[in-house]
């Protein structure tokens, strides 16, 4: 339900873009066109977007995508997960490929997260984003790993991207 409105959101806010600069095709600077756009409907597309890498990530583990995971990260993102800093997006990468168990070709897992857990936060061009992943083993409906992770994003040439991220304890109530 949330998703459904944010994306309404999302959809709302491209049309009062579009209303407010004319709405025909050319070429705008981003400035262009948001000029005029009503700061909380810049600010729920904001937060329609940033949740939009909770999503990818989850596809992407799902599927064992690294470039795709690979594409929600800043190229000097920094990964802090247990005592391991990973550094760039080699490193990161790195990461994935060879000691997530999501990534792992034995692993089959889908990655999920319940909605009511995800949080996030926007001022200006940055802002924060919470998840868990919640692994399930499609076989035997179990569920087989629960993490949380705290990322901080940052807007970069008009996309959202992590530029630090820490893995986290996973709230086990709502």
């Amino acid at each position: 339900m949330r998703r459904t409105l944010l994306a309404g959101c999302a959809v709302a806010a491209v049309v009062v873009i579009a209303l407010t600069t004319g709405g025909g095709g050319g070429t705008r600077t981003a400035s262009a066109s948001t000029k005029g756009t009503d700061p909380t409907v810049q600010k729920d597309a904001d937060i329609f977007q940033i949740e939009q890498i909770e999503q990818k990530w989850h596809e992407a583990t799902s599927h064992h995508d690294l470039n795709l995971m690979m594409s929600l990260w800043a190229p000097g993102a920094v990964f802090n997960i247990g005592t391991a800093t990973y550094t760039g997006k080699a490193q990161i990468r790195n990461f994935f490929a060879k000691t997530n168990p999501a990534f792992s070709p034995e692993n089959h897992w889908e990655s999920d997260t319940p909605s009511y857990k995800i949080k996030v936060t926007v001022n200006g061009d940055k802002g924060t984003l919470y998840f868990e992943c919640h692994y399930i083993d499609p076989k035997t409906a179990k569920v087989v790993k629960v993490v949380g992770v705290n990322h901080q994003v940052q807007k970069i040439n008009g996309k959202w991207l992590i530029v630090d991220s820490a893995g986290a304890n996973a709230v086990l109530s709502p």
